[in-house]
């Protein structure tokens, strides 16, 4: 009788005999970095949406490598390595400024940038030769232990569809401006906004303006300017972080709190910022460009940067056509956001960052008002000056206590720790400020000045003061409608041997960009044409400037300033 036949091995054992061919260890190389992204989804992703952008995003990374090197061990790594390197950067970035890393950022890699980094991580650079020199040989590795090979034009095409899925869904579903200062869904987030990115560039580039009119500014000569009387020294003063807390309800503050937030006249007055909780650069740009952030769309936490050699118009240049000298005292490194280049191109003269005034590390108010009495006193005779004084002390974080030594009597009003220590800062801002205009009447006896100071922006918790009852995706939604309750700071105007100028234009509340127009006005400078223009907006709109008109009255100065070759390349 005949046997049976042998059946040969199942399946099982024929999958079970093609994995031991492979090894474990090849096996390992392919699905270890898809495995270690489904956990880093899973910790840094917080909802269905940012975790579907995540699997496309993955997808397009894996893809795209794979269509370069067929080889999906080595793809795999490569990709995971550069979502680690964004997930650490992102985490660093939020350290820094609160707001996690966006495709804006690739596009606006520069030299300045790159300094930045390595001057306030000095370790960086080792760091970065270390992991090369670690990373390459285990590529290697992979390369070589890879046993599969995938076709070129299927792994483009998969490719095409994740992205297309994800350009779809960023589309129709975009991740609304205010989760960028929410420390997680990296990865997400830097997709969905490179989508929303390029469509708002090929929309209306990296700022909005109206379309291309007859109207012209008359742009003036250099001599032009003849200011009635003598022209008083102007200073003005970036009060980091200030605004006047009593706005809130509920909190306890020292006597005679209130004083200084008043001018001359023994008004106050508000100044209604564009930014909250953290970008003082959105106001920088506004009190030296006259212009609104807001203009730039999601491109404004880039404004800076962007506006460095291209917006060359502002309160210095205006300054300088009336003979000033300009002079800035910045309390960090030049190049964070661009601020040298950006500050030079509106007119500032003499840029001195913390490298270059000798400070170490976060310095107290009195530092800067002193080495501007320094630099003052080396001012020629009879030759005005603009100084523009940054300062930093009341910077975040409140949790910690700011140089106890500086106000050794303060009693604390009974807040909640992090309340009392920032008003305890503005006790000392205000303190200092009072040391300072007694320097100028000592040191400058017959001088005439005239000094403003604002608010830049409210500190990071004043929305939760304000609107205790919202959580935070409402109070995200009233930031992004640019709610004035959010946005209200203030600014005070004060002088020295000199009387400020009476006008319309020192109104007792107006948007950050106009600042240049009031310094002028109180000053008693004649104003050029493109601020006379800008002045006739601010009459129009009753202190409000990009707000008025939906923007329209913003984007109809914009392209007045295009025409006029002030602003190129936008």
């Amino acid at each position: 009788m005949a046997s049976a036949p042998n059946p040969g091995p199942s399946a099982t054992t024929a999958v079970l005999a093609s994995v031991a061919a492979l090894g474990i260890w090849r096996l390992l190389a392919v699905t270890a970095p898809h495995f270690a992204a489904i956990a880093l989804m899973y910790e840094t992703e917080t909802d269905f949406g940012s975790r579907l952008s995540f699997a496309l995003a993955w997808g397009i990374l894996n893809f795209f490598w794979i269509t370069l090197l067929r080889r999906p061990a080595l793809s795999g790594a490569l990709s995971l390595t550069m979502v680690v390197v964004l997930v650490l950067l992102s985490r660093l970035k939020h350290d820094v400024v609160q707001m996690t890393v966006n495709f804006i950022d690739l596009m606006m890699i520069d030299r300045d940038t790159v300094a930045f980094l390595f001057t306030i991580f000095p370790n960086l650079r080792w760091s970065v030769i270390l992991a090369g020199l670690v990373t390459l040989p285990l590529m290697y590795a992979l390369w070589w232990l890879d046993p599969f090979r995938i076709r070129r034009l299927p792994a483009f095409a998969c490719k095409l569809a994740c992205l297309a899925a994800l350009v779809g869904y960023s589309l129709y579903h975009p991740d609304e401006a205010w989760r960028g200062y929410y420390d997680d869904g990296y990865l997400s987030k830097f997709f969905r906004s490179g989508v929303t990115a390029v469509a708002d560039f090929v929309q209306y580039g990296f700022m909005e303006s109206a379309a291309a009119t007859n109207e012209r500014l008359n742009v003036p000569l250099v001599d032009e300017c003849h200011p009635a009387g003598r022209r008083p020294n102007i200073i003005m003063i970036h009060d980091e972080s200030s605004f006047d807390i009593r706005a809130a309800q509920g909190i306890k503050v020292p006597p005679r709190y209130g004083d200084h937030f008043k001018s001359w006249d023994g008004k106050q007055r508000a100044f209604l910022a564009e930014s909250n909780g953290g970008p003082s650069w959105f106001t920088e740009y506004n009190v030296l460009a006259g212009l609104s952030s807001r203009s730039f769309g999601r491109f404004a936490y880039f404004v800076t940067r962007i506006a460095s050699n291209r917006v060359e118009r502002g309160l210095p240049l205006a300054l300088r056509r009336c003979g000033y000298d300009t002079m800035s005292l910045y309390p960090t490194h030049g190049g964070f956001m661009g601020a040298r280049s950006f500050q030079m191109t509106t007119g500032i003269e003499r840029f001195l960052d913390s490298k270059d005034l000798g400070a170490k590390d976060v310095e107290p108010d009195s530092f800067f008002y002193d080495k501007a009495l320094q630099l003052m006193g080396q001012q020629p005779p009879n030759k005005p000056l603009f100084t523009f004084i940054y300062l930093g002390a009341n910077h975040f974080p409140w949790e910690t206590r700011f140089r106890p030594d500086l106000l050794p009597n303060w009693r604390a009003p009974g807040n909640v720790s992090s309340i009392d220590e920032y008003l305890r800062r503005q006790a000392m801002s205000a303190d200092q400020y009072k040391a300072f205009v007694a320097g100028l009447k000592k040191n400058f006896p017959g001088e005439p000045f005239l000094i403003v100071r604002y608010g830049d922006h409210q500190p990071e918790f004043a929305p939760n003061l304000l609107e205790p009852g919202l959580d935070e995706g409402a109070l995200g939604k009233k930031l992004d409608a640019y709610d004035p309750r959010l946005y209200a700071t203030y600014y005070a105007i004060d002088a020295v041997n000199f009387e400020p100028v009476k006008s319309d234009a020192v109104m007792d509340m107006i948007d950050g960009p106009y600042l240049p127009l009031v310094i002028q006005e109180a000053a008693g400078i004649p104003l050029d044409p493109s601020f006379a223009e800008q002045k006739a907006i601010m009459l129009r709109c009753k202190g409000i400037f990009y707000g008025c008109k939906d923007g329209a009255e913003a984007r109809r100065l914009n392209r007045l300033l295009i025409e006029a070759g002030m602003i190129r390349g936008l």
